[in-house]
C-alpha cells in the first residue's frame, strides 16, 4: 500500500519566505504585474482579452501536460467548434471555457474562490461528473516509471487539506504575506495535496491567474503564466520536488515570482499588440469602409481572431445576409482572409493572429 512521502505543512507554512532575494524578487513581479493590470485596462472591451489571452494560456498549460496544438488548429476548433469533437484543439478549448468559468464564478462570489468551483473546473476540463479522489494508489512517477511522489492516499484527508486550502485561499486576514508569496504557497499545496484523479497540473495553473484577480493584482485572467513554466518545465518539477524533500521554499519561490515578471512582460506585449492592431483596424475601417464601422464590428474581429457569419449577425444584431456582406467587403478591402472547412468559411484576422504566433513562438 502506497504511504504519502511528503508530510504537508500548515498554511501558511512556518518557514521564512520574505528574505532579502525573495523581496528582490518580488518587487520587480509586483512591478510588471502592475504595468500589465494598468495597460491592459486601456482595451475598450475586456472580453477580447479574455477570449484571446486565456486561450493562448490554455495552449501553454496544455503543453506542459504534452498536449500540443498549433495556433491554427486552435482557432479553428474555436471557429468551427461545432464540427471539432476531439484532439488537442478541443482539449486547449476545454482549459479555456473551465478558466472562464472559474473567474465568472467567482465575480459572482465577490471574489471568493472555492472547492465546488474547483471541482466544477474539473468536470468541464474532464468531460465527466468526477471529483476529489477517493481511492489509493495516486503516485506522481518520472518518465521511466520511478515514483517520485506520493501524495495524501486516504480520501478524508484530501477532504481535509483541500477544505484548509479553501480558507486559506480566501481568508486575508490569515497572515500579512504579500499575495503573490501567498500565491506561490497555494500552488504547492494544491499540486502535493493533488486532490483529483487527473488534471491537477492544469487546475491548479488556473488557480493561479484566479487568485491574483481575486486579490485584485489583476482585473481579468489574462496573464500568460504557463509560458514560462512550458519553457522551464523540468525546473517546475524540480523545484516543486525540492520542497518535499528538502524544504527549499527560497528557491521555489524565486522560480515563481520569476514566472510571474517574465510571463507579465510577455502578457504586455500581447495587450500592446492587440491595442495596436485594434487602432490600425479602426483607422481603416474608417477610412476604407466607413459605411462598415463600429466598434461591435472591431470588437468582434478581435475577440474571434478566426470569426464566421453567425458570429458577426450574433454580436451585431444584424441577419446573415448583412453579416455575410460585411465580412465579403471585409476580404475585399484585404482586411481579413476568407477560408473553407469542408462546407464552412470562416474568416481570418491575420495580423492578430500573426501577432500570437510571434510571442508564443509557436505556428
Amino acid at each position: 500500500m502506497l504511504t504519502s512521502s511528503y508530510r504537508l505543512p500548515p498554511l501558511p507554512p512556518p518557514v521564512d519566505l520574505e528574505t532579502v532575494p525573495v523581496l528582490k524578487a518580488l518587487s520587480k513581479a509586483n512591478r510588471h504585474l502592475a504595468e500589465l493590470k494598468g495597460r491592459a485596462a486601456v482595451i475598450p472591451n475586456q472580453g477580447i482579452l479574455i477570449d484571446s489571452l486565456a486561450l493562448q494560456e490554455a495552449k501553454a498549460s496544455s503543453e506542459i501536460e504534452n498536449i500540443v496544438t498549433t495556433q491554427d488548429d486552435l482557432f479553428q476548433a474555436d471557429v468551427l467548434q461545432r464540427f471539432v469533437a476531439a484532439g488537442p484543439a478541443k482539449e486547449v478549448a476545454l482549459y479555456r471555457d473551465a478558466l472562464k468559468l472559474g473567474f465568472d464564478r467567482s465575480q459572482g462570489t465577490q471574489g471568493i474562490i472555492t472547492n465546488r468551483t474547483l471541482i466544477d473546473q474539473f468536470q468541464l476540463l474532464k468531460g465527466h461528473d468526477g471529483g476529489f479522489r477517493e481511492t489509493p494508489g495516486t503516485a506522481l512517477k518520472n518518465p521511466s516509471g520511478g515514483i517520485v511522489y506520493v501524495p495524501p492516499q486516504d480520501a478524508r484527508e484530501v477532504r481535509a487539506l483541500m477544505g484548509d486550502l479553501e480558507r486559506f485561499i480566501n481568508d486575508d486576514d490569515v497572515s500579512a504575506l504579500d499575495p503573490l508569496i501567498k500565491m506561490v504557497i497555494i500552488h504547492h499545496q494544491f499540486e502535493s495535496i493533488h486532490p483529483f484523479p487527473d488534471g491537477n497540473g492544469r487546475i491548479g495553473r488556473m488557480l493561479n491567474v484566479l487568485y491574483l484577480t481575486r486579490t485584485g493584482l489583476l482585473d481579468t485572467p489574462i496573464l500568460y503564466l504557463s509560458r514560462y513554466i512550458t519553457q522551464h518545465k523540468a525546473d517546475y518539477y524540480r523545484l516543486l520536488q525540492d520542497v518535499r524533500d528538502e524544504g527549499a521554499w527560497e528557491q521555489w519561490t524565486l522560480y515563481m515570482l520569476e514566472a510571474v515578471a517574465d510571463t507579465s512582460i510577455a502578457t504586455l506585449e500581447l495587450v500592446e499588440g492587440v491595442r495596436t492592431r485594434m487602432a490600425t483596424m479602426k483607422a481603416e475601417l474608417r477610412t476604407r469602409l466607413p459605411k462598415r464601422y463600429s466598434q461591435d464590428l472591431l470588437n468582434n474581429l478581435f475577440r474571434h481572431p478566426y470569426t464566421r457569419i453567425e458570429f458577426v449577425e450574433r454580436d451585431l444584431g444584424v441577419s446573415r445576409q448583412t453579416a455575410a456582406k460585411y465580412l465579403g467587403e471585409l476580404v475585399e478591402a484585404d482586411l481579413l482572409e476568407k477560408h473553407r472547412e469542408g462546407r464552412n468559411d470562416y474568416y481570418v484576422n491575420a495580423s492578430l493572429v500573426q501577432l500570437f504566433v510571434e510571442v508564443s513562438g509557436s505556428s
